[in-house]
């Protein structure tokens, strides 16, 4: 769901929401994939215009391993964009691509445990089965 904490598949977890919402609960490390408020904790920003892909991709898979690395050294990480789905649940399958799981089977994983509509486009979900090329 929107706004909750997903778990990757080594057990990680990740939060995906919308920029603008504010969680309860604070994160570490924000990594905006959109304009928006930026919350009191540390933010890292992509250039990624809805409905398309990152600008710059090997910012972007910097960032998504920077994200993941945050993530393995026990900080809460969160990805959030504009409504929380489309570039939201890109970035989620990514990250769980680099955390290990099959790229073919990322964008229906991430459509399973965060959002039925995650990644919008046929091609975001291209950039994620091509990501470890």
């Amino acid at each position: 769901m929107i706004g909750d904490w997903v778990e990757l598949p080594s057990g990680l977890r990740v939060r995906g929401r919308r920029i603008g919402d504010r969680p309860a609960d604070p994160a570490d490390f924000l990594l905006a994939l959109a304009d928006g408020p930026a919350p009191p904790w540390p933010v890292r920003r992509i250039r990624w215009p809805d409905f398309r892909l990152p600008t710059d991709r090997a910012d972007a898979l910097a960032a998504l391993a920077d994200a993941l690395d945050r993530t393995r050294a026990g900080q809460l990480v969160e990805v959030a964009c504009r409504g929380g789905r489309g570039r939201t649940g890109t970035a989620l399958a990514a990250l769980a691509v680099l955390d290990g799981l099959d790229p073919a089977a990322a964008v229906p994983w991430v459509r399973r445990v965060y959002d039925r509509r995650a990644v919008e486009t046929p091609g975001q979900a291209r950039w994620v089965r091509g990501l470890l090329r």
